[in-house]
């Protein structure tokens, strides 16, 4: 092939579980899915569900970003990147384990913020949360 990996980018975020399974299956016909890897911003709160669709159908290679830092330059206003955060609480939830201590990469999120600006996080159910909220519950757990 030439390449070690294909990854397959959502970058504007308009993908959903719908979209994503014939995309991997013309994909997957022509390169194997271990090739392969997805990118999914999280515009309209789909990136969870497109990741899990994804692992599904035997990728396992993800791309997520702490916080949900990042965005694209050429979708004005479109969210960021999947956070990793929910990603590894998703994959622990699944029992996948990832050898990633979430509350370190929680604490690394919150240190790249400045301090005592609010962070929030678009949560799994379509909610906003404080990131520090989660992280102390978190802690607490």
């Amino acid at each position: 092939m030439g390449c070690y990996e294909v990854s397959l980018g959502d970058t504007i975020g308009v993908g959903t579980p719908g979209t994503v399974v014939p995309m991997l299956e013309a994909v997957m016909s022509v390169v194997p899915v271990e090739k392969l890897a997805v990118h999914f911003h999280d515009t309209y709160g789909q990136s969870l569900s497109n990741i899990l669709i994804s692992l599904q159908m035997g990728v396992s290679v993800v791309d997520s970003s702490v916080a949900g830092l990042g965005g694209c330059p050429y979708a004005k206003g479109a969210s960021g990147n999947a956070a990793t955060e929910d990603v590894m609480y998703m994959l622990n939830g699944l029992g996948i384990k990832t050898g990633v201590d979430l509350g370190k990469v929680m604490a690394a999120g919150v240190h790249l913020q400045a301090p005592g600006a609010p962070v929030w996080v678009q949560g799994s159910d379509g909610s906003e949360q404080g990131y520090r909220e989660r992280l102390e519950a978190l802690r607490q757990d």
